[in-house]
């Protein structure tokens, strides 16, 4: 079989749909949920420091974490399989988007740890469920899945052709819909924390 359409393949079902997702849960769930549920989050709020900074530091830690775990996915899947042949413009395509997801989805995981207890179960039906059946097999709710916002970013970034790829969103509309995604969730979770009570989280 073709190399670039077996590790386009990979990358996209296995990587994107399975690694990111479920690294930046572990991850941005426990970024400030651990705090929370330790009981330090009284601690943390009690310094003299902006909300938004909480939130946008935990965020990069959270994504920086995030990539150096799956970026190893990303370049062993690749070098492996590509070294050599034509498909390996699919290395650097993937890398810069997973760059990409890997902030969208510790963004939304962040927020979700803030608004509800058991975050990381319902983090588990929103990978297992939305991002890896729903978004996949309803067409048109693609536009407000972060898997597709990835592999429509990797897709725009190579001239390798696969069945995977030629299915996704457009870059230009996966990129503005992750940022505004990014954007918002930040926002959201930044006025959770502002008003933060944890009689509130259910």
């Amino acid at each position: 079989s073709d190399p670039s359409e077996f590790t386009s393949g990979i990358l996209a079902t296995f990587v994107v749909n399975l690694v990111l997702p479920l690294t930046a849960l572990l991850i941005g769930t426990s970024a400030l949920g651990q705090d929370i549920e330790e009981g330090t989050i009284a601690y943390l709020l009690a310094k003299p420091l902006a909300r938004w900074k909480v939130i946008v530091a935990k965020v990069l830690a959270g994504w920086v974490l995030t990539v150096a775990v799956v970026l190893i996915s990303v370049l062993g899947v690749g070098l492996i399989v590509l070294v050599g042949e034509q498909g390996a413009s699919l290395i650097p395509a993937f890398v810069v988007a997973t760059l990409a997801g890997a902030l969208a989805y510790v963004v939304i995981f962040v927020a979700l740890s803030l608004r509800f207890s058991r975050s990381l179960i319902i983090g588990l039906a929103y990978v297992f469920v939305w991002e890896a059946i729903i978004s996949q097999f309803i067409t048109g709710v693609r536009f407000l899945s972060v898997r597709a916002y990835t592999v429509g970013i990797a897709d725009g970034l190579t001239e390798v052709s696969s069945d995977i790829l030629d299915r996704s969103l457009a870059m230009t509309p996966a990129l503005i819909l992750l940022t505004t995604l990014v954007v918002l969730g930040t926002l959201y979770a930044v006025r959770v924390l502002t008003r933060y009570q944890i009689s509130e989280r259910v």
